[in-house]
């Protein structure tokens, strides 16, 4: 049986139709209790382990079979390119190169598969991308054959919309923005297809 974790787990999107435990065994890591509990609701057989998914990642990684990592993807969106009402008039920050350090770091010290998922950025990323799926960049050192996924529509979407979209019911939780937290899932398609070719 295989050992995954799944960095920056959010509600689980991508690990939706990843199976049970008798199929594998996945840690996830989330920083935010809120969060980490409608992931533990969904999916009781995983670990959740509440932390910082860079540091967790730095000291265990050798633990694990299959990493999946998905950093913030706010500060490369290409949403801050003003196309988006949301980002107009707000101020320029920093990308996050968490994103950059996790990719390196991969690919030099770990013996096992991965795959480090982000959105398509505003600039030219520093790194290629080695596989480009529906609005994604995967960093992986296996093969991952091209696939046409349907569109999300993501940027327009509505909470219910996203909800069937992803198989999450949120209605009994407090969040501060269900939108933003559904709209940084994974589809479960997508995600399931990307475990797949790992082959593990």
């Amino acid at each position: 049986m295989s050992k995954i974790l799944n960095l920056y787990a959010g509600i689980g999107g991508n690990r939706r139709l990843w199976g049970n435990s008798s199929c594998h065994n996945i840690t996830a890591v989330e920083h935010d209790p809120n969060i980490a509990k409608i992931y533990q609701d969904n999916f009781p057989e995983d670990e959740v382990i509440i932390d910082d998914a860079h540091d967790y990642l730095l000291n265990y990684f050798n633990e694990f079979d299959f990493i999946w990592s998905s950093p913030p993807c706010q500060t490369h969106s290409s949403f801050r390119q003003n196309i988006c009402v949301r980002y107009h008039g707000t101020n320029a920050v920093y990308p996050d190169m968490k994103l950059y350090q996790e990719i390196i770091f991969l690919q030099y010290n770990f013996k096992g598969k991965y795959v480090v998922e982000n959105v398509k950025p505003y600039y030219l990323p520093l790194i290629s991308p080695d596989t480009i799926l529906q609005r994604h960049f995967f960093w992986n050192n296996f093969i991952i054959h091209k696939k046409d996924f349907k569109s999300d529509l993501i940027r327009t979407s509505q909470i219910k919309d996203l909800e069937k979209m992803h198989g999450y019911d949120l209605s009994g939780y407090k969040l501060k923005n269900k939108r933003q937290v559904l709209r940084n899932c994974v589809s479960p398609e997508l995600g399931k297809y990307i475990l797949e070719e790992a082959k593990l």
